[in-house]
Parts: C-alpha cells; sequence; structure tokens
C-alpha cells in the first residue's frame, strides 16, 4: 500500500490547514493509497539538541534521530512510507514553531557531512507543502518573496523538491465581530471562504492523487 503521512503543524484542529490535510488525505485514498494526519502539537517534542547521535561513526544511531522523546516513533514511521506531507500556517510572516522543529528532526540525520552532503535516507520520499495565511496571493508574494524555499530547502536536499499547495486570505474566525480585526473586512473574507476555499481543497485532493500515481 502507497502510505501517505501528513504532518499538521497547526495547533487549531478543524480548521484551514487540517481541513487541507483532510481533502489532500482524500485524494490519497481515492488514488487506492493509504493516508495518515499526524498532528504535530499532539506530540511532545522540541527542536533538535545537536546531540550528534545522529552522526556518530559506527553509532547505533547513526542516520537517525534517537532523542528520547515523543518524535522518534513518527520519524521512523515516515521513514518507511511513500510520501510526506508538511503542512502549516503561516505564523509572523514564517511555518509555525512546531513545524520548524519537525523539519529540523526530521531531515537532519539524513545528510552525511560529506561532500556534497549526501542523502542516506531510506527513500526519496515523494513531498508536499501545504501552507495556509490570512493574506492574499499578491502579498504573500511581496512579503515572503523567499521563505519557501528556504523552508523547503533542507527536505529537497534529503528527499525530493515539494509540490506547494496553497490557500490564501483565509478566514481566521468563526465570529470576526468578538476580536479587535480592524486590517479585515470580514464580509470579504467570508466571501473568500464560501467561493475560493472549497477550490483550495478540490487542489489540495487532487495533489494527495497525484502523488499517490506519481510514485
Amino acid at each position: 500500500m502507497k502510505n501517505i503521512i501528513i504532518a499538521n503543524g497547526s495547533p487549531r484542529k478543524n480548521w484551514n490547514t487540517y481541513k487541507m490535510c483532510e481533502s489532500f488525505a482524500a485524494g490519497v485514498k481515492e488514488a487506492g493509497g493509504e493516508a495518515e494526519i499526524i498532528n504535530l502539537y499532539d506530540i511532545d517534542f522540541k527542536g533538535c539538541r545537536s546531540c550528534f547521535a545522529c552522526k556518530l561513526k559506527e553509532g547505533k544511531n547513526f542516520g537517525r534521530c534517537a532523542y528520547p522523546d515523543g518524535l522518534p516513533p513518527v520519524l521512523d514511521k515516515i521513514s518507511n512510507a511513500y510520501g510526506l506531507v508538511v503542512a502549516s500556517p503561516i505564523y509572523c510572516s514564517d511555518v509555525t514553531g512546531v513545524t520548524r522543529c519537525f523539519i529540523e528532526r526530521l531531515t537532519f540525520p539524513f545528510f552525511e557531512y560529506k561532500n556534497g552532503y549526501p542523502s542516506i535516507a531510506p527513500k526519496k520520499l515523494k513531498t508536499a507543502m501545504i501552507y495556509t495565511m490570512n493574506v492574499t496571493e499578491e502579498l504573500s508574494n511581496q512579503m515572503y518573496p523567499d521563505m519557501f524555499d528556504k523552508t523547503e530547502f533542507m527536505i529537497t536536499t534529503v528527499f525530493e523538491k515539494p509540490v506547494r499547495i496553497f490557500a490564501y486570505d483565509t478566514y481566521q474566525f468563526s465570529d470576526y465581530d468578538k476580536f479587535v480585526v480592524e486590517v479585515f473586512d470580514k464580509n470579504k473574507k467570508l466571501k473568500q471562504k464560501e467561493e475560493q476555499f472549497p477550490k483550495d481543497l478540490q487542489n489540495a485532493c487532487e495533489a494527495g492523487k497525484n502523488m499517490v500515481e506519481s510514485i
């Protein structure tokens, strides 16, 4: 079975990022694959501790992150998968802190300190990135001209270059009137949610199908 792991880096379950994950998973299943969504905020872990156990010559954990917290079982599961999706909202002009920590822990053990930094990952996984954000596509291009490339650099180094799936100008609150949100027009946001977000979900679904079919 072509199994795909979807790492959800959003703390908000059942909101935009999670719904995009669900749609990607639905596409995977439609194409005959198997998908599992893992909520990173449910796991007790931090970023890389620079213990270098993964680089130790003849070490029992060479090429594997084995820091004793909640993440190694997830990393092992990814190592045996056929594809990986990392999903995150954009917070303060970057992916969430948990997503960043996850990418560190996932990728650092899988390249060697040799010329060219060769990958020693068990598989060249098919990968995708899902990004959700409350700014428009035009503003995203102005504000984050190279952020996505930087985020994906290590994933591309050890696996394959990710396919990108975006949801822009997302609807943030169930009731905009309860919050101080002067810079956004709630009616425009609602229109975007009703008219564009279903298309974004469909794009995620199609990406899920495509990943399975490309394996």
